[in-house]
Formats: C-alpha cells, structure tokens, sequence
C-alpha cells in the first residue's frame, strides 16, 4: 500500500498533465480548475504519505545485484523535501493561472506549459523520496529534461539562449554527479542512503584522498543545480521564464533539489565523518563562502528586478550549502532550517515581483517608483519577505540565519568563523538590496527633491485574490515560523541526528 501511494504521488502529476492535452474544457475556469484539483489531490494525498512517517527500504526495479535498483523509501530528510514541494505547488499553482493570463502566447501553449509544470511536482518528489543514489540520480536527470520546455516558454531569442545555458550546466554537473556515483558503486557497501555513510573502510584504505577529490567533484555537480560558484550564471538567466516558473527553480524544484542532493551525498552517501577536517572540507568550505558573499554583492548591483532576486538566491542557497559543509548536526539543522524557511521567503518575493510585472509591467527597479500606492497588498507583502530574507528578529530567515551561525561557533572550525563574517556582510547587502526596492516604492523622488516624479497609470492595482492569497499565507508563515519555530527545528533536530 504504502508503495503504491508513492508511486502514485510521483506519477498522478504526470498522468494529469497528459490527459490536459486529451480534455477539452468549454472554457479556462473548467481548466484551472481540473488543473488545480489533481495538483491539490496529489498534495493531500503526499500529506497522507508522510503521516506514516518513515518507511523501510522499497524495492520498485532490480537492474543488477544488490546496488544496482530503483528504490524509494521515507525517512527524515524525505519528510522535509517532499513536506515543503508538497505544501507550496497547490499555491503556486493557483498564483500561475492570472499569471499565465497576462501571457501573450499562454494560450497558444498553455496546455504544454501546464504538462512539464505539474510533471515537475512529480519529478521533484520523486527526488524526495528517492531510496538510493541511482534512484535520486534518474530523477535529478529527468528533472532536468521536464523544466528546460519551461525555461523556453516563451520561445524568445533570451529564453532559448537561456534554456540552452541550463541544459548544458545541468548535464555537465550530473556527468560530475554520477562519477561519484560509480565511485559509491565500488568502495561502498550500497548505493542506498544510509546515516553515516556507505563507504567501505577496507575498500577505502590508502585511497582516501582519490575518494575525497571524488567527493568534490561530485558535490561542485550537484552543486550546478544549487548554482554554487562559478556554475551560476545559468540562474539569472534563467529568469526569462514566467514567474511562476521563476519562482519555483529558486525556490523549491531544481536549486532545493540541488542542496538536497548534495545533504544526501554528504551525511548519506560518503558520511560527514569521512570528509570532516580534510582539505576537501576546507576547500569547499572557501567556495560556498565567496560564494554567499558574490551573490548578494551582484544582487546590489542589478537593477533588473527578477536577476536581483536570482542572485539573491545564489547567495541564500550557499547559505544551507555552509550548513552542509560545516558537518556537525547542528550544521545539518541550519541547512534543513534555511532550506525550508528561505523556500517560503524567495517564492513571496517572486511572487509579488511577478505581480509587478504582470500589474504595471515593471521589470527594473526603477519603475518601482510610488508603486506602493498603487499595489499596497503586494509591496506590504514584498516589505516583509525584504525583512524577513535580510534576518530581522521575528521572522522566519532570522531562525535559519541563529542556527547556522550558532553552528558555526561552536564547530571549532576557524575557517567556519570566517563563514560568520560572511553572513554578516550577506545580511548588510540584502539589507541594501532588499530595502532599495521597499523604499522607492514606498517614498518616491519627488520634484523638490530635485528628482523627477514618475506618473503612475490610474490602470496600476493589486492583482485578484488568485495572487494575493498566496501572498498572504506566506507572510502568515514567515511570521509563525518566525515567533514559534521550536516545534519544527527540534523535528529538524531529530533528523540531523539520524533519529529519522
């Protein structure tokens, strides 16, 4: 039973997006609304899933032996992943359809969009609730495959060149990725993912250093996806595609599933023990440090709303790759922390900037000027997302943002107070970049400023409800996450510690 709804969660969103194209609807509330009942349904019925809490090992497709299978199973870092896929697709879903109006060729390819959009849910938790590295492996590839038709939606001469750049990074990190598989294939005892580690210590003995230049490779090949430096140009890029789209390769599907990837390789595959105080810790340690400290540099800079944003989630996303690399339980708590919490800040953000674009067709900073006015909803709702992604007390990216550097300090790592530093700089940046947007829309260059005043169209308002509800139950969780987080950091807890 519990196989059977596994397998149905992951493939009943690919099965809806195929009879979309069979179904003929007399009109496009009958659409949204098929569309949003099987995601809705597929969520639930995940929800149910993880209620059983943790499961053994399944067996779905034998290749070879032992190792070689296609196997799922739920434990800890299962529940985490597919909890957070789970509870934002059914909003982000419902926020895509005034969206998609605004599109001036969503109809002509509505129904494709909406087929590699739900097909996307599907692939993620699949990655979720992936039983071993081979299995993990074949979604993360197929991954790719359904979100590059997203990236090109609009078959513009930028979404093509940006698709293609995706493509190509995302291949060449998984032939990075599936070298440390076959690495795991021989020098462990399984492919499966088990707390720890995998690797045999006899087969390892006197190799070790082959094993953590392995190690490397393959963390910097998921980390393509997690857009780790210097494999992250393709995530502004990337930013052609509708904001729905947007909002979930930065917020949950391909840059979470990158991170999650890279917890799985690290605590499940090879074992933090292995690699902790090793020169392949320290050097991955200075990359995804330079690597929070130029995301957010290149975000003050941008003056491209949606390409700020990117950059502030190349920042963000090392963020949680810090937690990794620090390699203790409490480093794994800060990672699991910022991964859920920053995935419900960055989808707000994006969201109410895709709700300017579509609104007031406002793609740069500057055309921001006395919009508050005008869209007070949005920018309330943008206002607390700034806040809440810069660290501020009270919401939710300030618990994250504790427990990573509380790990930090007391991992006795000198290079990991380096990181503390970082993210101090990181918070003043977002700080600047964040706020930046908040104030000018908020307290426009006026005449006696010596500024010209910009003339807002009487046509400018907030979005309906289809964009604002998601907006508001965001803001809603930043904030209770943010005043009572302890119930899901201790859940967090029991997972880095391998109880789940």
């Amino acid at each position: 039973m519990t196989l059977l709804l596994m397998l149905t969660v992951i493939l009943l969103p690919f099965a809806g997006g195929i009879l979309l194209q069979l179904l003929r609807f007399r009109n496009a509330r009958q659409k949204q609304c098929y569309i949003f009942a099987y995601v809705l349904i597929n969520t639930l019925l995940t929800y149910v899933l993880l209620a059983q809490g943790p499961t053994e090992l399944i067996r779905v497709i034998n290749f070879a032996g032992e190792k070689l299978n296609i196997s799922l199973k739920i434990d800890g870092m299962s529940m985490v992943f597919a909890g957070l896929v789970s509870t934002l697709w059914p909003l982000a879903t419902l926020y895509s359809f005034p969206y998609m109006e605004h599109e001036h060729n969503g109809r002509v390819h509505e129904n494709m969009f909406y087929l590699f959009y739900t097909a996307t849910y599907g692939v993620t938790l699949g990655i979720a609730m992936s039983g071993n590295m081979l299995t993990m492996y074949c979604f993360y590839e197929l991954l790719t495959l359904v979100t590059v038709p997203l990236v090109v939606h609009t078959l513009t001469r930028e979404a093509v060149l940006a698709s293609r750049k995706y493509f190509y990074y995302s291949l060449g990190g998984a032939a990075f990725a599936f070298i440390g598989m076959i690495f795991l294939i021989v020098y462990g005892d399984s492919l499966a993912f088990t707390f720890g580690g995998v690797l045999n210590p006899e087969a390892v003995n006197g190799k070790e250093d082959l094993l953590l230049l392995i190690y490397v490779l393959a963390f910097m090949g998921f980390g393509v996806k997690a857009a780790i430096c210097p494999f992250n140009s393709w995530l502004p890029q990337a930013g052609v595609a509708p904001t729905p789209v947007t909002a979930l390769l930065h917020a949950v599907a391909v840059v979470k599933s990158g991170a999650f990837a890279i917890m799985r390789l690290t605590y499940y595959s090879f074992g933090a023990d292995f690699v902790r105080g090793t020169w392949a810790q320290y050097l991955l340690m200075c990359i995804v440090i330079f690597t929070i400290v130029y995301g957010c540099s290149m975000a003050v800079k941008e003056t491209h709303i949606k390409r700020r944003l990117a950059y502030s989630t190349i920042s963000n996303l090392s963020y949680i790759l810090f937690g990794v690399v620090i390699m203790t339980p409490l480093g794994l708590i800060g990672a699991l922390c910022h991964m859920v919490f920053h995935g419900v800040m960055k989808i707000c953000s994006f969201f109410c900037a895709g709700a300017m674009i579509t609104q007031a067709h406002a793609n740069y900073v500057y055309e921001l000027d006395g919009m508050a006015k005008k869209m007070p909803k949005v920018f309330a709702c943008f206002t607390v997302s700034a806040l809440a992604l810069m660290g501020v007390p009270g919401l939710c990216g300030f618990v994250s943002k504790w427990n990573l550097a509380k790990a930090a300090m007391e991992s006795a790592n000198p290079l990991a107070m380096v990181g503390v530093g970082a993210l101090l700089i990181s918070a003043l940046l977002t700080a600047i970049y964040m706020l930046t947007i908040v104030i000018r829309a908020y307290f426009p260059v006026s005449d006696s400023d010596g500024g010209k005043a910009q003339m807002l169209s009487d046509e400018i308002h907030d979005p309906d409800w289809r964009m604002l509800l998601p907006l508001a139950l965001f803001v809603l969780a930043m904030i209770v996450i943010g005043v009572h987080s302890a119930p899901l950091v201790t859940f967090f807890t029991s997972v880095a510690n391998g109880l789940l």
